[in-house]
């Protein structure tokens, strides 16, 4: 009994013995210690807090290369395929930056595993491409901007062939490559039937020709590039394109109005498989292309009949300010707005428009007031503030000293002699684009000019006023 309780005695010695050794291991720790992390925590709060302002300063600093825009929605294997393709056969400095329209196959999961090798943003709800193509536009660092499909193959010499065509000259806007699978001019006919013979096909077809470039009329955006400066000029895409088409048309006409050209690069190729996502959309696909085609149809009127007074004009008149062809036009978009509105950015921030100026209204105004982005915001200078009823006076072409209405009638509407709406300004007559442009402008609460329709046919054309974008609040 006595050798088994002596036994046993041993095995509670052993087991306390762990529970010593805790007890130790809970002394306080030593003053060396704590101030030793201490000054690890000092040292990392500084080092983070450096980033920040290094981040912070470096906002706004581009590089010499090419942002690669990709919006996805459910297409996660096409994804894969185009992000290894640009990294397998990309030798220019680019960047990748893919905008999820909250897609629910495993791109989220998919794009957090790639580390730093891609750029992205998943979005809380499908805002279509144009949402996705604008948040994508908003993240670039590149001095030059490239939208491109997932549904895309890319291939040797894709980039520097297109980048040597739109470097070639100011003049060109926009460059798209050929492929297999689109409509229009950029569609081409290819001898291979399965994915692993496209990049052998394409090494042979990407020669570079400058007799190949090809000058056009339309452009898709299946694969679309531009320089920044275009970007800054002409802003975002309209998101009131719901989901996907008749976005590019759109930004074509915009592109053209203000003299660029636009060129097919037949020089160079890409697969595209075609139309993945809209595809997925089944039964609904028609639906949202009608209603994109009629959003175009309203916003436009007749596109081709604007874009030729425009050429006309400065055929005719000459446009002071323009590049030293003479072709570019000065100011960007912004010279087919009106004078004579009332604007606000992405704030609350309110401001009078007027010869080429913004100036912040001071007071309340019961005026219409047209939202634009804070890119064709930022191209009218600031000037000085002009109170609410000083703007309500111009805005009426009144007088605030008399009362009584302005000679000029600048900024007053009128029914021409062909029957369209227009603006009088600065002695010029100035034909809007639709009854879209006159509804998002608020011109029809524009009181009339007090001219007769002879009187108003022998004005000189000034430039059209088409409608603004329709951008998220944040934009």
């Amino acid at each position: 009994m006595k050798r088994r309780r002596r036994q046993a005695s041993l095995r509670n010695m052993k087991r306390k013995r762990p529970q010593a050794s805790l007890r130790k291991r809970k002394r306080p720790v030593r003053a060396s210690v704590r101030k030793e992390a201490s000054g690890y925590t000092v040292g990392y709060d500084a080092g983070y807090g450096e980033g920040i302002r290094s981040g912070q300063e470096s906002f706004g600093t581009l590089f010499e290369g090419t942002s690669i825009i990709i919006p996805s929605y459910n297409q996660v294997e096409y994804l894969k395929q185009c992000v290894d393709s640009i990294n397998d056969h990309t030798d220019l400095p680019y960047e990748i930056i893919v905008v999820d329209n909250a897609s629910a196959d495993g791109t989220a999961n998919y794009l957090r595993g790639l580390g730093g090798q891609v750029r992205y943003r998943i979005l809380e709800e499908n805002r279509g491409f144009a949402g996705a193509i604008n948040v994508g536009m908003m993240m670039a660092k590149g001095r030059t901007i490239l939208l491109l499909n997932n549904d895309t193959i890319v291939t040797d010499r894709w980039l520097n062939n297109m980048l040597d065509c739109i470097n070639s000259d100011p003049n060109i806007g926009m460059v798209g490559p050929v492929t297999n699978y689109i409509s229009g001019d950029q569609r081409i006919e290819v001898p291979y039937k399965h994915v692993g013979e496209i990049q052998a096909f394409a090494q042979q077809f990407n020669v570079q020709d400058r007799a190949k470039w090809q000058r056009t009329d339309r452009l898709t955006g299946f694969c679309l590039m531009f320089r920044r400066e275009l970007w800054d000029r002409t802003g975002f895409l309209d998101e009131g394109f719901a989901l996907g088409n008749y976005e590019d048309d759109d930004y074509n006409i915009r592109v053209r109005l203000q003299g660029y050209t636009l060129v097919v690069a037949r020089d160079t190729f890409i697969h595209h498989y075609g139309s993945v996502s809209m595809k997925a959309l089944g039964e609904r696909f028609v639906e949202v292309n009608d209603h994109n085609l009629q959003f175009y149809m309203e916003k436009w009127g007749n596109p081709h009949e604007l874009l030729h007074r425009v050429k006309e004009m400065v055929r005719v008149q000459g446009i002071e300010g323009g590049n030293p062809d003479g072709q570019l036009l000065p100011h960007g978009e912004t010279l087919f707005f009106p004078h004579g509105v009332i604007v606000r950015g992405a704030g609350e921030a309110l401001f009078w428009v007027e010869d080429g100026i913004r100036r912040p209204i001071a007071g309340d105004v019961t005026l219409p007031v047209t939202r634009l982005s804070q890119v064709d915001l930022r191209r009218w200078p600031i000037g000085e503030p002009i109170g609410a009823a000083e703007a309500d006076a111009r805005w009426h072409g009144r007088s605030i000293e008399s009362g009584e209405q302005i000679v000029n009638v600048n900024g007053l509407t009128a029914a021409g002699p062909d029957g369209a709406f227009y603006v009088i300004e600065r002695g010029k007559r100035r034909r809007v684009a639709s009854r879209t442009a006159v509804e998002q402008w608020g011109l029809q609460h524009k009181p009339l000019a007090p001219l007769s329709l002879e009187q108003v046919g022998m004005l000189a054309e000034g430039f059209p006023i088409i409608a603004p974008v329709r951008v998220a609040d944040h934009l």
